[in-house]
Formats: structure tokens, sequence, C-alpha cells
């Protein structure tokens, strides 16, 4: 019977299970692929449903205004040869805090509830126009003194957050507003204002005359614009009472900033005990009014305590002022004239269509606040 050569079985089964391992890496290769598609497809899907964040910086948990913020004002312009509308806005957390990282495909702007479509957004960077008015006399020398330490040091660090396309005033006030340096002044002329400064004679502080006809002046004044105020908020002999300013401070469209000199003050006053003449200065009275007049004018105020905290104070102020959401669309609406048109401006997800969520470094959750006016004109005139 004939046999075949020792070994000549394995060795073919051998040959086969090369010849089959090619064929079962394939196989392999294939399930792990497939396996990785299904994962990748159902984070994919958990993504899509549970929408994404965006994420800002993590932030003070405190204002660094106190008191309430008052309505940040908006602009909305329409061209009417190409139907372009500019929405200029703001986007908060509730410190007052400017939220970055909001893209085009965040923003949902409905025009007489129908959704347009967003050619750009960014942010904008705007120069400014401000009045800066400081306080400088009263009645007591002893408060003066400290007029004249601290006043200018305030004001020279304002020059440090002011840029070279900004257009600054600087006035001063004991019982009348004296102009110290007009709109257009170069830095070295703001500059030598605060270099040299002697304690102010006795005199009235008219603090409210002097608020109002500085935001006078700034009626004709377009673009960012704001009156920066360094004061006790104290006011002894004005013509024009509280409820004036107060009207003023709200017909005028310019935001009021206050940096109160109360605290330091009190400090000084204390040295003298209570008998002395400026112990029944009702500087918490005072001080509530400067908020009221921030708040009603779309500014914010500010309690000086220590000369340390004014770089602070004014980086809040700057951010607020000069940041902005710039948002352009072509109006669906063929007119080009008629009634006012309403608008409304949200902030969504674009892969879930709910609305945006944001979170800061560490994951916390924070709320957002847009503020936009009501409506705008085609013929240009302010809108609510």
């Amino acid at each position: 019977m004939a046999t075949g050569m020792p070994g000549s079985g394995a060795k073919a089964g051998l040959r086969s299970l090369s010849n089959m391992l090619p064929l079962l890496f394939f196989f392999l290769a294939a399930a792990l692929s497939l396996a990785v598609d299904c994962k990748a497809q159902q984070t994919s899907s958990q993504q899509s449903h549970q929408g994404s964040h965006v994420t800002v910086p993590q932030r003070p948990e405190k204002p660094v205004y106190m008191g309430e913020q008052g309505t940040q004002r908006s602009e909305i312009e329409f061209a009417p040869g190409t139907r372009t509308v500019t929405v200029k806005l703001q986007v908060e957390d509730p410190n007052g805090y400017f939220l970055p990282n909001i893209r085009r495909e965040n923003f949902a702007v409905f025009e007489d509830g129908v959704r347009q479509k967003i050619v750009d957004a960014e942010v904008e960077h705007a120069p400014i126009t401000a009045a800066l008015l400081m306080e400088l006399g009263g009645r007591y020398s002893e408060i003066n003194k400290l007029l004249a330490n601290e006043v200018p040091r305030a004001g020279r660090e304002f020059l440090n957050v002011i840029g070279r396309d900004d257009k600054i005033a600087v006035f001063k006030y004991d019982d009348k507003l004296q102009t110290l340096a007009d709109f257009g002044q170069g830095h070295e002329t703001l500059e030598k204002i605060f270099n040299h400064v002697d304690p102010p004679a006795p005199s009235e502080a008219n603090f409210y005359d002097a608020l109002v006809e500085t935001l006078n002046r700034m009626k004709g004044v377009s673009g960012r614009k704001a009156v920066i105020v360094i004061t006790s908020g104290v006011d002894t002999f004005s013509k024009a009472n509280f409820q004036q300013a107060m009207q003023a401070a709200q017909d005028s469209a310019t935001p009021i900033y206050s940096i109160g000199l109360g605290p330091l003050m009190q400090l000084e006053c204390a040295v003298y005990g209570e008998s002395a003449p400026f112990a029944r200065i009702d500087w918490t009275g005072a001080e509530k009014r400067l908020e009221t007049l921030a708040k009603i004018s779309g500014g914010r105020a500010y309690v000086l305590e220590t000369g340390v905290g004014v770089a602070g104070i004014y980086d809040d102020i700057m951010e607020n002022l000069r940041l902005r959401y710039v948002i352009t669309y072509t109006s669906s609406n063929p007119v080009t004239s008629g009634p006012p048109r309403n608008i409304k401006v949200e902030l969504i997800d674009p892969q879930t269509g709910n609305p945006l969520k944001f979170q800061d470094s560490n994951g916390k959750p924070v709320s957002a606040k847009v503020f936009v006016q009501k409506d705008y004109r085609p013929d240009g005139t302010p809108g609510g």
C-alpha cells in the first residue's frame, strides 16, 4: 500500500493555515473598523443631541461696579440702497462682563418675526469720546487737600487706558465748571493737567450744575461716548436739583460712569471726630445718588476705596464702553421705508436650534443677556 512521505500531512496543514491568515486578518480589521465607526457615530449622535457650549474666560464672582447696571444701549443702522442692516449690541454675563467667542452661526436675528440671513458678525473695539469731570473744590480745606492728591492720581490713571483714536475732554468743578482740555487735545497736554494741582480754596461744590452742563456738551457727540465723573457726589449749592440732574442723565443718551470718593473722604473726616462740621455730610446718600445717575443713564457706579483700585475700575469701564458685537444682514423686507421694524436677537446652538449654552474654563455654567433695542426705523430716526 502506498504511503506519503513522513510529515507531509502536517506540512500541508501548515500551508493551508498560512494561506488563510491574510483572510483572517482582513476580517478582523474590517470588524475593528466597523466597531470604531459605530462608536464614532454614537458619539456624534450624542454630541448632536446634547449640543455644544461656548467656553468663556473665568471671571470674578462679583461685579466691579456698585448697585445695578442700567439698560445698555445698542445701535441699528439701515442702508436703503442695499437694504443692509447693521446691529451693534452687547452680550454680557450677570456681572456685566463681556462674553467673547460668539460666532456668526450663534446669532439668530428676527425682523418682524422673520429670521434673517446673517452676512457677518464680528467684535468691535470702538474708539470713544469721553468727558472726564473731576471734583476739585468744596467748603472744607481738609477735604480739599485730599482732593488735590487723589483726583489727579485717578486722572493720570485714566490716560493709561485711552488710545490715539479716542477724543478726551477734561473738566473740573467747584462752584463753577471749568474746561481744562477740550476734545482733540494731545496726550502731552492732558498729562500736564495732572502734574501739579494745588489744594483748591474753599468754595461750594455744585456737582449737579457741573454734571448737567457736561451732559449738554455731549449731546452732539456721536458714536461711543461717556461722562466719567470722579466725585464724592456731594452737592452744596447747585441751581439744578437732583431730579433735574436725573432728567438730564436720562435725556442725554450718554452713560455716566461715576468713581465715588466718599469712602476716602470718610476716612479723612474720621480723624477730626464727630464734632467737625463735615461729620454731618450724608455720604451714604451721596453714594446712592451716584448709583441712580449711573443706572438711569446706562452707565455704572464705582467706589474708590484705595488708590490702587482705580486701574481695575478703568479696565471695567473701557471693556463696557469699547466692546460690542456687530451683526450685519440684508433685510428680507424689500421696502426701504415705512413704519418701525421689530428686532429680536437670540443666541442659539446651530446643531440643535436650542438656546446657546455658556460655561467658563472650569466648566461652570454662565448665563448671558443680550442688550438690543426693540425696533429700528428705516428712515434713520432713533428706534426704541
